[in-house]
């Protein structure tokens, strides 16, 4: 029986990509066929979650609201629910929610927006093309968000 040597080193980490998917798509086309005097103004919301799925697999959700308006007409809403099936190993506890909340994003991001840029196009308007997102700055929000929620429980126990 081989003995592990005493400088073994620990496996490597891997994360891999077991599956992709739409969840929920909606869009909403109460501009069709209208014509509008200024280019609509777009506004966007992202949020992502994470759950475990089965025996070192994790279910990665990014969730797209975007909404485009003509002064004070809307031109169209869109919903999209864009997951990924993750298998992770040998990744450390302190590691796995940045890796769940930043890493995983990131990987389906590009997909995500490739769905969106087809749906408005094929409605009819120019494709929207999200800008890249910044997944740490969003995961260090949620922290502080999470320290100060914390906090606020602390101060009215006390």
């Amino acid at each position: 029986m081989a003995e592990e040597a005493p400088n073994a080193q620990k496996p490597a980490p891997q994360l891999s990509i077991r599956a992709q998917l739409t969840r929920s798509l909606t869009f909403t086309n109460p501009g069709a066929l209208k014509r509008f005097e200024k280019t609509p103004t777009i506004s966007v919301n992202i949020n992502v979650d994470a759950s475990k799925g089965g025996d070192q697999e994790y279910i990665v959700g990014l969730k797209i609201q975007a909404a485009a308006k003509s002064e004070s007409e809307e031109v169209y809403t869109l919903g999209l629910d864009y997951a990924g099936v993750f298998a992770l190993s040998n990744i450390e506890q302190n590691m796995l929610e940045p890796i769940l909340l930043v890493e995983c994003p990131r990987l389906l991001f590009p997909f995500a927006r490739r769905v969106i840029a087809d749906v408005t196009r094929d409605a009819g308007y120019q494709p929207m093309m999200l800008d890249p997102v910044d997944f740490v700055a969003l995961y260090r929000k949620e922290v502080e968000r999470r320290k100060e929620a914390a906090q606020q429980q602390d101060a009215t126990v006390n």
